[in-house]
């Protein structure tokens, strides 16, 4: 298992964090994605070519237009109904007032969004996933925290958004008067990207500037209210059918570990050691603690179920920059051969072998993987600080900033990794004074008086460091595989899981429907919250690890379906409300923001208003327009001026 545990601020300030390349990541970028952007662009421009020579020839109807790789269908259709509807013009225009209040402060939050985020994109050394270009294409498959298997749901999701925000907005023109010329739909090449409703010019200028700003406001005011109800039914029926199924989920196999050499897959629930089952993944991880280094494991893949021999091996498959072993693993992991002379295959027995000693030679293939590492290396064993806090307790006592450390032992408790760590202090009462052990990066043994600080978090004293999860920082593997935490993503969606949200990082806010909607929609980009595994719905190999009960057990996998059609059309919904809302031409903010300016200006002594409202409005989307650009290519335009 991979034992890489604890999230920023659990237990005592847990950090995977070092100067140097160090950990496997988590959660990474899909291979190819820049591959696949080329073969969509190349799409793009075959489609454009094809669709300007069938307008050329006057092959195209007159509903449909084309300029470049955009593709407009305009309809007259639907105005009837959109009359009929109209109806209770109180109603609506209520509803319309209340939308047109949280645009207001929606402009007014996105528009500092992205300044602060095109400040932060310039600082930063090195761009975050998400402010990759291929990342802002609602594309999936290109975009990476988009997945293939959930093009459907999604290109659905955003269909619903985009017809449910024009039609609002038809909706609200009636509502006020005003006569529409006609309605449709925008696509991008073959997808779906945007819908349309044209209103009448003359009739627009005739309404009051009131009626004008609600119904700019209506397709906000429409998408956010779809996103209340389609939350609504994912949050409580649907995804109170599910829950999870017995067993560790292997959300991810290590590259060479013996998992994968025993053909064991992502997607796949180990259920059963040597015969006997395991319901937890704490289950399955006691178990293999305590196996063999030959293990037998039932492996269910969704279709049935089979039996694989593991033969073991302990791996080192992260590590610490600065460490005692001195490895930086990157792409293959390093494998542990002997402890002090003696051949070692797991966990359990590297540390049986090292027993109460301060420290041991430790044997690896690491010159197989790198020509400069040494086969074999004399260290201290124990739990692996990464950073001594300033002002912290043992900062206090000595210890120097910026230097790493390994503690082996406090007041004569053995301490071999940072579970001994975190075990021995919650012990302390904050106020004792103990005697920490430890060895400095230039190997020198020193002892540290220090007096424990009370924990921020839990019961027990605080040293003030910020550790690497394992020992000596190197992560240790002797099974390859990674969990995929199911009954925490059940719970952040609203089900229950028996409090498995706890362990993660975003776990407290799921406890009000304003925190459960947040959550929803930082899923998919999990891992920019230190989530492990980015959500992107109950799709492929998932749906393993969750089983269907109660009412809509009838449904079997249809429920996933509905649970993804829920879970992308509220996020695209929300996504499309919080886009349309920046200040600027042609979004629907940018209007509002010329009727605000059109009635402050109305009141103000000024020579030429038209000429002020003007000015705030194309200065808004300037701005606007370099802070989108920033946020995409920000670092990559100061790296090439050589500013980082």
């Amino acid at each position: 298992m991979l034992r890489i545990v604890g999230w920023p601020g659990s237990e005592f300030d847990i950090t995977c964090r070092s100067v140097e390349p160090n950990t496997l990541p988590i959660a990474v970028a899909k291979p190819g994605s820049m591959s696949t952007l080329l073969w969509v662009l190349s799409g793009i421009l075959a489609y454009t070519a094809v669709a300007m020579w069938l307008r050329n020839r006057g092959i195209l109807p007159d509903s449909v237009r084309v300029s470049g790789p955009l593709t407009t269908v305009h309809t007259r259709r639907g105005r009837e109904f959109l009359d009929r509807l109209s109806r209770p013009t109180r109603l609506w225009r209520a509803l319309a007032n209340l939308g047109l209040g949280g645009a207001l402060v929606a402009m007014v939050g996105s528009f500092l969004l992205i300044v602060t985020s095109g400040i932060s994109a310039i600082a930063a050394p090195q761009p975050a996933a998400i402010q990759q270009p291929q990342n802002f294409l609602i594309i999936p498959g290109v975009n990476e925290f988009l997945p293939l298997e959930a093009a459907l749901e999604i290109v659905i999701g955003l269909v619903i958004a985009m017809v449910v925000h024009e039609g609002a907005h038809g909706l609200l023109c009636r509502v006020e008067g005003i006569d529409i010329e006609s309605m449709g739909l925008v696509f991008f090449a073959f997808l779906p990207v945007g819908a349309f409703v044209e209103p009448h010019e003359e009739t627009t200028r005739e309404a009051s500037r009131g009626a004008r700003a609600r119904m700019f406001a209506a397709g906000v005011t429409a998408n956010t209210l779809l996103t209340i109800v389609v939350f609504a039914l994912l949050f409580g029926p649907v995804v109170g059918a599910m829950s999870v199924a017995p067993g560790y989920a292997v959300g991810e196999v290590n590259p060479g570990s013996p998992a994968e050499d025993a053909g064991i897959v992502d997607g796949d629930r180990l259920v059963a050691v040597e015969g006997d089952p395991v319901e937890t993944a704490d289950e399955f991880e006691a178990a293999i603690a305590d196996a063999d280094r030959e293990v037998t494991v039932t492996v269910d893949d969704g279709e049935g179920e089979r039996v694989v021999d593991v033969d073991r091996q302990l791996q080192i498959v992260g590590s610490a920059g600065g460490n005692p072993l001195g490895v930086t693993i990157t792409d293959r992991p390093v494998t542990v051969e002997a402890v002090n002379g003696e051949a070692v295959g797991t966990e359990r027995e590297f540390f049986e072998v090292i027993g109460d000693d301060e420290r041991a030679t430790v044997e690896t293939d690491a010159g197989a993987v790198d020509d400069d590492a040494e086969d074999a290396t004399e260290m201290a064993i124990g739990a692996y600080i990464i950073e001594v806090q300033q002002d912290g307790p043992l900062h206090d006592a000595g210890a120097e900033l910026g230097e790493p450390l390994t503690i082996v032992e406090i007041d004569g408790d053995r301490i071999r990794d940072d579970d001994d760590l975190a075990a021995t202090l919650g012990e302390r009462e904050p106020g004792t004074v103990v005697d920490v052990i430890a060895y400095t990066g230039e190997d020198e043994r020193v002892t540290y008086e220090v007096d424990l600080a009370p924990h921020p978090d839990r019961e027990g004293g605080f040293l003030g460091v910020n550790i690497f999860p394992g020992t000596s920082g190197l992560a240790l593997d002797d099974f390859g595989v990674s969990e995929y935490p199911a009954g925490a993503y059940l719970e952040l969606l609203g089900g229950d899981a028996g409090g498995a949200a706890d362990d993660v990082p975003i776990g407290g806010l799921v406890d009000s429907p304003l925190g459960l909607v947040f959550v929803t929609l930082i899923l998919p980009l999990g891992s920019l919250f230190g989530l492990p595994f980015n959500f992107a719905g109950f799709n492929g190999g998932v749906t393993n690890f969750f089983v269907i009960e109660g009412s809509l057990a009838i449904l079997g996998g249809g429920v996933f379906v509905l649970a993804n059609l829920l879970f992308w059309t509220g996020w695209i919904n929300i996504q499309l409300a919080l886009f349309n809302c920046l200040p600027a031409f042609p979004l629907d903010g940018g209007r509002i923001l010329r009727m605000v300016a059109e009635a402050v200006a109305s009141r103000l002594p000024l020579g030429d208003r038209h000429a002020a409202v003007r000015t705030v409005t194309v200065s808004s989307g300037l701005l606007m327009l370099v802070g989108l650009i920033v946020m995409i290519f920000g670092n990559q335009i100061m790296a090439a001026l050589g500013v980082v």
